[in-house]
Parts: structure tokens; C-alpha cells; sequence
């Protein structure tokens, strides 16, 4: 489809449809359990229609993917951005967000990215590459943060920032994946208080930071 035609009145709003019932079932059911004809009848919209917008079910869940990384990253950005909150508070807001977002949906919905790396062997080809950039991607972000704590004194000069980074994603997928199966936000409390407590502190950080406004 040409660009022309992606800009055509009323491409917008079909796809974003599409794309937004995708991705709630995509975080509710994963790759297989997803099938296009449940996405269609959710979205109210024709199979043909479907095909005018997505080449197949692999291209319609690529862009899904693509569509979850940007709305995710808005809100990594949100809360590790925040000038106004010590850098490692940021942590704890982010996994606050997180928590009220999952308790939306009754704990009924996880991790986009986490639900299909569990079915990576069944994955179209180029998923598992796709998949693992955005995860970087999200590391890179927190990355960043953990080295504002580092410089403002509230995480020891040693620490490898890059390896603490992919230690909290590590991690942060196993707590939704917890939290889905007990229903509450338990296992996200217990993962970032267990983070928090193993980063190594300088000793200028002997006392919790206060709100920096």
C-alpha cells in the first residue's frame, strides 16, 4: 500500500482500531490463541477490510508490536523522565503505574512482549530479533536512569548500569507473569523493593531521597 493510500480519509481510524484490539488481546491471549477472526468481530470490522490494511496475520501483529513498543516507551518516558523525582524513585513510579494498569483489567492482561517471547519457537520469522530490540530498547531507558542515580550519588560508582538494566527486565517479566496468575500487584512490589535493595549504594546514600521539587 502506498503512502498515498495510508493517508487516504478513514485509514486511520480502521487501523487504529484494529491494531488497539490486537494489542488487547495479544496482552490477554498471546500469538496463537489470537485469532483473526476473534480481532475482527472485537473491532467490528470485515476480514476484507482487514487485508486492505495488514498482508497477513504475521504483518498485522508485527505492527501491533510496533504500535505496544511506542505506547510503552511513552510510558517508560512518563515516569524515568521525571526531573521532579529522584532518579530511582522513577523505578518505583513506573512499577506504580504498571500496577494500576494490571489492576485495571483485573490482572486479565500482561506484557505484550513477554507473552510472545514465551511462544518464540512457534513465531513467524523475525520475530524473536524484533522482540528482543524493543526489549533493549526498554533497557536502554532504564539504563540511563540507573546512571542519573549513579551520579547523583545514590548508586555506587562501580556499578555496571548496562548489566543492572537487563537484571530488572529479566526480572520485571517473571513479576507480571506472577501477578496474572495470584491476580494482585504483590509480585511487582516484592520484585522492585528486591531490585532496590540489591542495587549497590554509595554511602552518600544512607537515607531515602526526597522528591526533588
Amino acid at each position: 500500500m502506498s503512502a498515498g493510500e495510508r493517508g487516504a480519509v478513514g485509514y486511520a481510524p480502521t487501523r487504529e482500531v484494529l491494531v488497539r484490539c490486537g494489542m488487547e488481546m495479544l496482552t490477554e491471549h498471546g500469538f496463537t490463541a489470537t485469532g483473526l477472526d476473534a480481532v475482527l468481530r472485537r473491532a467490528t470490522v470485515p476480514k476484507g477490510s482487514f487485508y486492505h490494511y495488514f498482508d497477513s496475520k504475521a504483518d498485522f501483529v508485527r505492527q501491533v508490536m510496533e504500535a505496544y513498543d511506542s505506547f510503552f516507551r511513552r510510558k517508560l518516558d512518563r515516569a524515568l523522565d521525571d526531573e521532579g523525582v529522584a532518579p530511582i524513585d522513577r523505578l518505583r513510579t513506573f512499577v506504580e503505574d504498571a500496577k494500576r494498569g494490571m489492576a485495571k483489567y483485573a490482572y486479565t492482561r500482561g506484557c505484550l512482549v513477554g507473552n510472545l517471547s514465551q511462544e518464540v519457537e512457534v513465531l513467524p520469522e523475525g520475530y524473536r530479533a524484533a522482540l528482543d530490540g524493543i526489549v533493549k530498547g526498554w533497557q536502554h531507558k532504564v539504563e540511563r536512569c540507573l546512571e542519573l542515580g549513579r551520579s547523583a550519588g545514590d548508586i555506587d560508582t562501580s556499578a555496571d548500569c548496562a548489566a543492572l538494566a537487563e537484571f530488572f527486565w529479566i526480572g520485571w517479566e517473571g513479576a507480571v507473569m506472577r501477578a496474572r496468575l495470584v491476580r494482585n500487584g504483590a509480585p511487582l512490589d516484592t520484585f522492585i523493593a528486591g531490585f532496590l535493595a540489591g542495587l549497590p549504594r554509595s554511602r552518600k546514600a544512607g537515607v531515602p531521597h526526597r522528591r526533588q521539587r
